[in-house]
């Protein structure tokens, strides 16, 4: 998803739900500023859906909770929100609120061109201060390879680059997968504006 800065005065995170529900695109909220979500690439919508669906099958039965893009997250102790492009929680916490989780295991956005260095950034930066937080996957739309940021049980984050022919490891949810298996029938060609 691609974010633009809305021209809005500083709202309260109370105003900004009520706001939003009368919204057609969905709006993240960070530092008091609302920003709008915008669609991504063909690609984009498609490796979000075979994530999100590969995630959920694989937790079918387990009391987990798949998010698609359209599940907002809390950034703890703060009152800012986002979308991702995917997620899981299996905090129980998370089982009693209904306009967004808080706490989730995984964290998935796929890359955009114009969102990559703020997903790498600023995002990743607010998602770690999360302490359930244990894989962050960043998804190539462009061409097969993904970067992990795994959480290590000292704390430390560890980027691990995978590209074609590599297994995934997702330790947070217990899963392995080729990475073939999400790029699969993808046209993977540079995009080009008329």
């Amino acid at each position: 998803m691609i974010a633009g800065k809305e021209n809005f005065p500083q709202i309260t995170p109370e105003k900004y739900f009520a706001w939003e529900e009368k919204q057609l695109e969905k709006h993240e909220y960070i530092d008091g500023q609302v920003y709008a979500m915008s669609g991504g690439s063909v690609n984009h919508g498609r490796l979000a859906i075979k994530l999100t669906a590969m995630f959920d099958h694989h937790l079918e039965n387990s009391g987990c909770i798949t998010g698609n893009s359209d599940i907002r997250i809390n950034i703890v102790e703060t009152t800012n929100y986002t979308y991702p492009d995917a997620s899981v929680t299996c905090d129980d916490r998370d089982k009693t609120t209904t306009q967004y989780i808080t706490y989730p295991c995984l964290i998935v956005e796929v890359l955009s061109p114009s969102t990559e260095s703020y997903d790498r950034g600023g995002k990743f930066r607010m998602y770690r201060k999360n302490p359930v937080l244990q894989d962050y996957l960043l998804v190539s739309s462009t061409s097969i390879e993904m970067d992990l940021y795994h959480k290590n049980d000292a704390g430390e984050w560890l980027i691990i680059n995978y590209q074609a022919g590599d297994t995934i490891e997702l330790k947070s949810i217990n899963l392995s997968f080729a990475i073939e298996q999400v790029y699969r029938n993808l046209d993977l060609t540079p995009e080009t504006t008329p």
